[in-house]
């Protein structure tokens, strides 16, 4: 069965790539690789014994994208993961955000409709949340106005779906997943960011091995235990198998309801301070880091309920926030082997 993974070189793309291969599905990555490396091919290869059919094209670029579905009609499923994903990078260029973000949907859910492909896998995030009125946030709580472009590119792309799978045949679920870290057990992919890291992760492994001078802890203030912003951070494999897991219920004809979605986290919040702490507890490397302000986008807290898609997907977050710095580590010393 074939699977399309737009952005599959990406950091969640790769880790999902890697478990669809393995549960024998055959994949098809379109990826622009313009925050990824082609040589994660060759490294899905190296766990997998598998290389994927890769083509590199823009699926802002409608004539390109309208090509490829017509060559490529016999997919069965799509996940969709390509998009720009950075907060604070959002903030300061939303138009770069809502061209990059919605037009790729639009033309992939133009390329399902003519080719007539029904099942697609979206890559959601738990900033349509906002900063919600209640915690753990479950999947019926109010949609708020989203902090940040980012944010509100993935509220719109939902209501997009919505809207498509209101008159159409095809089907959609919404993976709103929290805060992924971490890496393969392997340590052959994990997140590589090209340039500057946006994400918390990547920051503290590179600052724990020297590539920066030290990390920004942005704001002690808000109102949490310790003053550090809250996130549910989840193992990237974890959320890798519940791609699989929704693409199956898809094609299984397991739905309930033509557009569902579900929250994909660990049920638990960590405060940036705490995933410092736990990082240098696993590691027994001292991390150079200093309280800066907030940053412009941040929500305060947020961490899931997870019960719903424990119940309904029989999926479960497994590995511990040790687990995930740790493997984060590996995976940093790995790059700096490689060098």
């Amino acid at each position: 069965m074939k699977i399309l993974v737009t952005g599959g070189v990406g950091y969640i793309g790769s880790h999902t790539v890697v478990e669809l291969q393995q549960k024998g599905y055959e994949v098809i990555i379109v990826d622009n690789l313009s925050n990824s490396n082609i040589g994660v091919l060759d490294a899905i290869a190296e766990i997998t014994d598998i290389k994927p059919a890769f083509e590199e094209f823009d699926l802002v670029d409608k004539n390109l994208t309208e090509d490829f579905f017509k060559r490529h009609s016999d997919i069965k499923g799509i996940i969709h993961f390509a998009a720009y994903k950075a907060v604070g990078e959002s903030v300061a260029e939303p138009l770069m955000y809502y061209r990059n973000n919605l037009y790729s949907l639009v033309n992939i859910l133009q390329g399902m409709k003519d080719n007539n492909i029904e099942n697609l896998v979206f890559s959601s995030s738990c900033t349509v949340y906002g900063q919600p009125e209640e915690l753990p946030v479950t999947e019926n709580a109010p949609v708020q106005k989203a902090e940040s472009p980012y944010g509100n590119t993935k509220q719109i792309s939902e209501e997009v779906i919505l809207d498509t799978v209101k008159s159409t045949d095809i089907k959609g679920i919404a993976l709103r997943y929290f805060n992924p870290i971490g890496a393969h057990e392997s340590a052959i992919i994990g997140e590589l960011p090209l340039g500057i890291p946006n994400n918390l992760m990547p920051f503290i492994t590179q600052t724990a091995i020297g590539i920066r001078e030290q990390l920004s802890v942005f704001g002690d203030d808000y109102n949490t235990p310790d003053g550090t912003a809250i996130r549910d951070y989840i193992h990237v494999v974890d959320l890798a198998k519940a791609h699989v897991i929704a693409v199956e219920r898809m094609v299984n004809k397991k739905m309930k309801k033509s557009f569902e979605y579900f929250n994909l986290g660990t049920g638990n919040g960590y405060s940036v301070l705490e995933v410092i702490k736990s990082f240098e507890r696993v590691t027994e490397q001292k991390l150079n880091y200093k309280i800066v302000g907030r940053r412009a986008g941040d929500v305060e807290q947020v961490w899931a309920d997870t019960n719903f898609a424990n119940d309904e997907l029989g999926w479960k977050a497994e590995q511990s926030l040790d687990k995930m710095t740790l493997s984060a580590w590996k995976w940093e010393q790995k790059l700096a082997s490689n060098k």
